[in-house]
């Protein structure tokens, strides 16, 4: 199969809103393969703003992009793509999983990626997903390549978001946006502009994770008072509480994890100092990172995110308010410029890659009869953590869960919703159960 210029090789993996393919020029197969980002719905709009980001950058630890361009399908249809440089490697936790890392060694990824980040923000643009699953540690040189910007936006961009949740994976959304997102709960037009600072805490989650393998405290979190909803900030747990880091990057960590953005400093002045750290850092720099156990128990405070966990946090700001408060959720498609990308699926990036997306219906949107479903089947028992009767009004209970339906919402539900005897219904999340500190997923 040939797009344009390009020989379809394999399909790499798919994610909500495009498939990945490697292929190679037609003629030039000495060439080496490519990556082909192809839209499934078209005229996607998503995919001209990821391409005219790309088209700015030109960084050593950013896929260069080679063309941009749409698709017109046998058949009829034209969907957008874009080609961009192939990159071999392993996410970023999962060579971590595999390494012995050391403090100099995440020091040196980190700092990678934050320069990307700075060639980013300098054009103008912000990447709004960056997390360990789209850093990818090249095979080759062992360097970090930051990819998938398909959440990215930059200044005067077409605006594809028009409700919450913004685009990004709600663990690594920085305090800021989460307060934007409560705050207006009840502006259904209300929109959150991401900015570097954004990036920066993000960073600072996935640095934390690197090293620790578990998502830092929420700088906000919640508790159920008589009166309601009541956020408060847990006390901090430095990553050398739980491993066995040199405190000069576990600063660095915290100062990317800030509540306040100022705190966080300019991305080039992060990516200064921690390529500073890796190259000056002494030899305990060089030591295998590794648990402390009775530390580790030691830091556990019940006003930790051992008791009050960060995605139960999400999961009732995102998922049970919008039960009680959301008129009814939409799925729109990509050519009425709705951007609902859904945080529980693994992107395809640029190098992943799935079923083929060749062979989809021209024309079909989520919605659209013979699409892909994208609502969930009613589980027949309760989601881990998800409150159980009594429900108080108005939740329902199903299948020994406490539900809140979503308004006037009918199926097909959307991708993070249920479905149920022709309704929309999302899981109460129980804040009062302790949490075991699950390891992340």
């Amino acid at each position: 199969m040939e797009v344009g210029h390009w020989r379809v090789l394999e399909a790499h993996g798919q994610g909500s809103y495009g498939a990945v393919y490697r292929v190679e020029k037609v003629g030039h197969p000495e060439e080496g393969p490519f990556a082909l980002k192809l839209a499934l719905y078209q005229k996607d709009p998503r995919f001209e703003r990821e391409g005219e980001l790309l088209s700015r950058l030109q960084h050593p630890h950013v896929p260069r992009l080679l063309e941009r361009g749409s698709w017109e399908m046998p058949g009829g249809g034209a969907f957008p793509f874009i080609v961009m440089e192939w990159v071999e490697g392993v996410p970023l936790y999962a060579w971590a999983a595999q390494h012995a890392l050391t403090s100099r060694q995440a020091s040196t990824f980190l700092a990678q990626v934050a320069s990307a980040l700075v060639a980013t923000h300098e054009a103008e643009g912000v990447h709004r997903d960056v997390k360990g699953d789209n850093i990818l540690v090249r095979t080759g040189d062992a360097h970090a390549v930051l990819m998938d910007f398909g959440s990215a936006y930059y200044r005067r961009a077409q605006v594809l978001t028009h409700q919450f949740p913004p685009p990004g994976t709600p663990q690594y959304q920085s305090p800021e946006s989460q307060r934007f997102q409560w705050e207006h709960r009840h502006q259904s037009l209300a929109r959150y502009e991401a900015q570097p600072a954004d990036d920066l805490y993000a960073l600072g989650v996935t640095a934390y994770r690197l090293v620790t393998g578990q998502y830092p405290p929420a700088a906000l979190d919640v508790k159920v008072t008589e009166g309601g909803f009541e956020f408060f900030q847990p006390p901090w747990v430095p990553p050398e509480s739980w491993v066995s880091v040199c405190p000069e990057l576990s600063e660095l960590i915290r100062q990317m994890l800030c509540d306040e953005p100022s705190s966080r400093g300019r991305t080039e002045e992060i990516a200064e100092a921690l390529g500073r750290l890796a190259r000056t850092a002494g030899p305990r720099a060089d030591r295998p990172i590794a648990p402390l156990p009775a530390q580790a128990d030691m830091a556990r405070t019940p006003q930790s995110r051992a008791e009050v966990p960060w995605l139960a946090m999400v999961a009732l700001v995102y998922l049970v308010l919008g039960a009680w408060w959301m008129k009814g959720e939409q799925d729109i498609r990509p050519e009425e410029s709705q951007d609902a990308r859904r945080s529980d699926q693994p992107d395809a990036g640029t190098v992943g890659l799935g079923e083929s997306a060749l062979s989809s219906p021209a024309g079909m949107g989520p919605n659209e009869p013979g699409g892909r479903g994208v609502g969930l089947d009613m589980p027949k028992k309760p989601l881990p953590g998800q409150r159980q009767p009594p429900c108080e009004k108005p939740l329902v209970e199903i299948n020994e869960g406490c539900w809140g339906r979503l308004g006037d919402a009918v199926p097909p539900c959307g991708a993070n919703s249920y479905e149920w005897k022709k309704g929309c219904y999302l899981p109460l999340v129980d804040l009062r159960r302790p949490s075991t500190s699950d390891a992340p997923r």
